[in-house]
């Protein structure tokens, strides 16, 4: 890879200022000509500011903030996508292709994510700041190992066949660890393969969580937090004692618990929060496509995403379930019917609801999963952990559970969070249920369940290798 360019430290320098306003006394900066890692490192505020605005970009609604999690939901069976966007409807379709100009931010915002904490990652350690704890020092660089790991997890999941496809020989992403220049480095180096991919964001989460901290915003990478990617990383690749073991970490911590209702989604700090994307009217979703914007009725919302039939049928399957009962609202979709849309994010207007990334219910879910295919019952039973959940959701206690009953208890306490397709794929299972459109072309293994590598990251390195199909 290329050395960094002076015109990365003058970009990350605006960064800090644009991310970090109340240091602005602090910036000493020197022409542009003399801008090293020295001097964007100079100082604790500077140092930590670059991880901030490494945070500030995975609010980008195509990084995490609602658009990529949405497309999953109606890729599968949960959303029923009714908007007008020919790109999206692409991919709702099964008809994508490689120069869809909504995939590209999804490649594109990812890698922008990765950039500052590379250098970060790469940087701190080999050079001396001076009011910069060395304690506070590891802390920086293991939030950042954490965010790059959820980032490359994010990226593998839409861009490459799941583990299970073949034990993880497919083609992944590119995994770039140098802090790079827009196109100019990224994109001249072949894709990694899944089991690769995996085992560096293992890596990562391995070699942060002794230096994290335990929670200290709901917004902010914790001990916790990569724990909880740990054992959904290791549920995707079938390494269930493990997935168990991380998923029970969590749950006996002191630091989560299950929130007594369901209106935990827009608080900042709820115990049922491991991990979120916290916005606000100022700092939020950049536009109308994230969580808000896709999944409020008409005219508050685009009323692009509304319930799925199927999703529907499957709540009215047990009549009173709080996690459809006190979460819905009928309103204008926007075709100009009627269609039930998700209150998870209420707010259209501002666009300022958080957004979920990690929580509390799903290690339940995987502790239960995980103990179920393991035949094991670390920190309870498969059973227990379904019916605590159940409980909360109002419904009545289960006898026995299977695999088809905690995907299905999965979905609904999940629904509109981004997670329904890979829980499919990773099973083996069609995107699309019986009766729903393509069914074939969802079909664990075919070509368009996964998204393309965009053409014009293909036109910038003849290195790289295109998705089969597109």
């Amino acid at each position: 890879m290329k050395n960094l360019k002076k015109i990365i430290y003058t970009l990350l320098i605006l960064l800090i200022i644009s991310t970090v306003s109340s240091c602005e006394d602090n910036l000493d900066i020197g022409p542009e000509d003399s801008l090293t890692g020295d001097v964007v490192l100079s100082n604790a505020t500077l140092a930590e500011g670059v991880l901030i605005g490494a945070y500030a970009r995975m609010r980008d609604d195509d990084a995490f903030n609602g658009t990529t999690q949405l497309t999953q939901e109606w890729m599968s069976d949960n959303v029923n996508f009714l908007g007008s966007f020919p790109t999206f409807q692409e991919i709702r379709d099964y008809t994508t292709l490689a120069d869809n100009t909504s995939v590209l931010p999804f490649w594109r915002d990812a890698y922008d994510v990765i950039s500052p904490v590379n250098f970060l990652i790469n940087e701190l350690p080999i050079i001396e700041v001076p009011d910069l704890l060395d304690s506070d020092k590891d802390r920086l660089i293991a939030e950042a190992k954490f965010i790059r790991a959820i980032t490359n997890f994010n990226l593998v999941n839409l861009f490459a066949q799941p583990y299970q496809l073949s034990s993880g020989a497919n083609l992944g992403i590119p995994i770039i660890t140098d802090f790079f220049e827009g196109d100019e480095t990224i994109f001249q180096i072949e894709r990694n393969t899944v089991n690769e991919v995996h085992a560096f964001i293992e890596q990562d989460l391995l070699e942060a969580i002794p230096n994290l901290e335990e929670v200290t915003s709901r917004g902010r990478a914790s001990k916790g937090a990569a724990r909880a990617l740990l054992s959904r990383l290791y549920l995707y690749r079938d390494q269930f004692a493990q997935a168990a073991d991380f998923s029970n970490q969590v749950i006996q911590s002191s630091q989560y618990a299950l929130a007594a209702d369901y209106t935990f989604y827009n608080q900042n700090e709820s115990s049922e929060h491991i991990f979120q994307i916290i916005n606000d009217a100022v700092d939020g979703q950049t536009s109308g496509q994230g969580w808000s914007g896709l999944a409020n009725a008409a005219p508050v919302g685009r009323g692009d995403a509304p319930f799925s039939q199927n999703l529907l049928d499957a709540f009215a399957s047990e009549p009173g379930d709080l996690r459809f009962t006190t979460l819905n609202a009928n309103g204008t979709d926007a075709v100009g019917g009627v269609s039930t849309f998700s209150t998870k994010f209420p707010d259209g207007v501002n666009n300022a609801d958080n957004g979920p990334i990690l929580r509390i219910t799903e290690m339940y879910t995987i502790r239960a999963e995980a103990n179920l295919r393991a035949g094991s019952s670390v920190g309870d039973t498969p059973l227990n952990d379904i019916n605590t959940l159940r409980t909360r959701a109002g419904l009545s206690l289960l006898v026995s559970v299977d695999l088809d009953i905690i995907l299905n208890e999965k979905r609904k306490e999940l629904c509109f969070e981004g997670q329904r397709r890979m829980d499919l794929l990773r099973n083996g299972m069609s995107l699309r249920r019986v009766g729903m459109p393509n069914v074939t072309e969802s079909a664990f293994g075919a070509n368009k369940t996964v998204l393309p590598i965009p053409t014009t990251e293909l036109d910038l390195n003849p290195n790289i290798s295109q998705n089969p199909g597109y």
